[in-house]
């Protein structure tokens, strides 16, 4: 029983998903307070709280990996779950983007932090990919998170913070990261054997890279309203209507925090339609509300839902963490 208990408080990396999305949607209400003049206490107070839950768990996941570190080896090891201690980067770098209003030193501090975690750890990532002996039915879009998502994050939080010629360097990294992977990752969901049922939330993964890119470039090239940005935005839109019509499908597994893999990609393709919106264009302009509406349906019914699981599950460590197998 004592073992069991153990087991049950291990953080997987995975649950840094959940930074991902109350940040992008606090991100997503500073771009609203700009275009609306929506109040702006309701974005500080969810970045503040992802501020919160990020430290929580940076606090928790290095104790466990001190007390337990075969534990911490094997999820790095992983086929699937190896590629999501990324997000220890990319959430450290949405939080140094909160923080540079209040704090340029601290955010600066946290930006190296997360940008030195994220190229080591994409460098060792990708070196094991290169060796081979990987099982094509392994090519999930955790894939995409330790050199698009890091990369592309990077991108962004420098450009954030004014140095837009070290950022293009990582976007460069990051869009041809994806392009390379892309056709990998959607050649394993078309494979004749379907995604297991407690791994189709991280499918979710595959509609942010679009958006995310175009997010970075945003932040890079403040007020930009290059056509690319257009496509790279679309792109994102198709992929989470797709999501829409898969519902059902991809939510068959009961519900699990690993579903906070859609938030990232939600959170960005919200961030970019505000900011064209507010560049003016158009089509963002009209579409800039049903798209903000939805993700603050979205992430707030997430929010509902592990809350609850939080108090009231009595599941097996299998179901709490998500995905692995």
């Amino acid at each position: 029983m004592e073992a069991h208990r153990i087991k049950r408080r291990q953080i997987p990396a995975s649950y840094f998903g959940v930074v991902l999305g109350v940040a992008g949607l606090g991100q997503a209400w500073r771009s609203a307070v700009q275009l609306w003049h929506l109040p702006s206490a309701i974005g500080e107070a969810l970045l503040a709280m992802a501020g919160l839950i990020w430290a929580a768990l940076i606090i928790g996941y290095v104790w466990q990996s001190i007390r337990n570190f075969e534990a911490a080896k094997a999820e790095f090891l992983h086929p699937v779950q190896g590629g999501t201690p990324a997000l220890i980067a990319v959430s450290t770098l949405l939080i140094a983007i909160a923080m540079i209003p209040y704090s340029m030193a601290l955010a600066w501090l946290l930006t190296i932090g997360g940008i030195a975690w994220n190229i080591g750890f994409a460098l060792w990532h990708t070196g094991t990919l290169w060796q081979g002996g990987r099982n094509s039915e392994d090519m999930l879009p955790t894939l995409y998170l330790p050199t698009v998502a890091g990369n592309l994050t990077t991108a962004a939080a420098l450009g954030a913070l004014g140095s837009a010629d070290w950022g293009w360097i990582f976007l460069g990294a990051g869009f041809f990261s994806w392009l390379a992977l892309e056709s990998l990752v959607i050649h394993r969901l078309w494979h004749s054997t379907s995604i297991p049922a407690p791994q189709r939330p991280l499918i979710g993964i595959q509609f942010a890279p679009p958006v995310v890119c175009a997010m970075a470039w945003l932040a890079l090239s403040p007020g930009s309203t290059d056509h690319w940005l257009l496509m790279l935005w679309g792109y994102g839109l198709f992929q989470l209507l797709l999501g829409l019509r898969l519902g059902l499908w991809l939510g068959v597994q009961p519900f699990i925090p690993a579903y906070w893999a859609y938030t990232f990609g939600v959170a960005a393709a919200t961030v970019s339609g505000l900011k064209l919106a507010q560049a003016g264009i158009h089509s963002a302009q009209v579409l800039a509300v049903p798209v903000f509406v939805g993700a603050n349906v979205f992430i707030g019914y997430l929010v509902i839902r592990t809350v609850h699981l939080l108090i009231t599950s009595k599941d097996t460590p299998q179901r709490a963490t998500g995905g692995q197998r």
